[in-house]
């Protein structure tokens, strides 16, 4: 069998990146961990952060994969380094992918960027995006109460219109043309945010340009899956296993086998 990709996240979030990879290289396996049991992540503590997303990487690097992404931008932000730090395996996170993508598309200068409290406050995206282009102006702004409504499933209710419209209502004051969907689990509202910000507003999706960096970095290394019929996908998730299995099946139009995992005893040392 095949080397497979690992995928972790805080939650649901990271299946937009699955999707993508799925794709735009159908030939590779993957193993996916949501972390539903401590989702969200934005409003924890870096050093919480890290650790979680040390342990869910011990535990996917006893399957052996080629490469590990960190599909989450709150854990990429806080922990990407550390984990590059600690593996021997390429490991690629979703900021760097998504700011390039926004660089290279904006004409007025102007980017907005949206994700939870913690990848606001790390200040990642703006790194990344001066670092690209130390010119562009940036609007940053958090949307705490997207994540919840995607881990529920509720991301098609006429509340959900609402709530992503008054959230991201403040945005409107800017000349932007490009917004950066700074969280892995905002292209589920992907509909309502199009709507909320208008046509002339082109939505970035971390998760597309993610499986493009994937792709160049496992090409680069010789590593890219041979061509193979129905590879075999596993999840993983730390809470319900039924909630999960239903939001990612309808996300992903295919049946999927998931097991659930109970950490025995959480820590948070760092």
């Amino acid at each position: 069998m095949q080397q497979a990709i690992a995928v972790l996240d805080s939650g649901v979030g990271g299946l937009t990146v699955v999707k993508e990879v799925m794709r735009q290289l159908p030939d590779e396996r993957i193993l996916y961990f949501g972390d539903t049991a401590r989702t969200p992540y934005g409003p924890r503590a870096p050093e919480e952060i890290i650790a979680f997303t040390r342990e869910i990487v011990d535990y996917l690097v006893q399957y052996g994969p080629k490469a590990i992404v960190i599909a989450c931008n709150t854990a990429t932000a806080a922990a990407l380094e550390d984990i590059r730090e600690r593996v021997n395996l390429p490991v690629i996170g979703v900021i760097d992918p998504g700011a390039r993508a926004a660089v290279s598309l904006t004409r007025t200068g102007v980017v907005g960027v949206i994700g939870t409290e913690g990848t606001v406050k790390s200040g990642a995206y703006e790194t990344a995006l001066k670092r690209l282009s130390p010119q562009v102006k940036i609007i940053s702004r958090a949307c705490p109460s997207f994540v919840p409504l995607v881990e529920d499933g509720n991301f098609r209710s006429e509340e959900t219109f609402r709530t992503v419209a008054e959230s991201l209502n403040p945005l409107h004051d800017y000349a932007m043309d490009c917004l950066i969907l700074g969280c892995t689990h905002y292209p589920f509202l992907a509909h309502c945010i199009s709507e909320a910000m208008g046509p002339e507003v082109l939505l970035i999706n971390s998760a597309e340009e993610t499986a493009r960096e994937i792709q160049a970095v496992l090409s680069e290394i010789g590593n890219l899956a041979e061509k193979e019929e129905s590879p075999a996908h596993h999840f993983f998730c730390s809470g319900d296993p039924n909630k999960f299995k239903n939001i990612a099946q309808d996300w992903l139009g295919r049946p999927i086998r998931v097991s659930p995992v109970l950490w025995q005893v959480p820590h948070i040392e760092v």
